[in-house]
């Protein structure tokens, strides 16, 4: 049998924070994709494999989906 969760009556505090993430409706979208050969930082590339891995994701698909994000939010510049 699981262990119950205990709830207590503690003040929570709360703060808003900025959400530059899109929503997942527009992560979900297809494009058309080029190919492209880049090299990036064993720093980099571990740690997008290890975000992929706990969420059994794909690395490519996260960078390219940080990219895009990158490109939409200051194409109007």
């Amino acid at each position: 049998m699981k262990k119950k969760i205990k709830y207590t009556d503690e003040p929570m505090e709360f703060r808003v924070v900025d959400d530059s993430l899109p929503p997942p409706e527009q992560l979900a979208q297809r494009e058309d994709n080029v190919r492209v050969t880049i090299t990036l930082s064993k720093t980099s590339i571990g740690f997008f494999k290890r975000h992929a891995k706990k969420t059994r994701g794909h690395y490519q698909s996260m960078i390219r989906r940080i990219l895009d994000h990158y490109v939409a939010r200051y194409q109007q510049f």
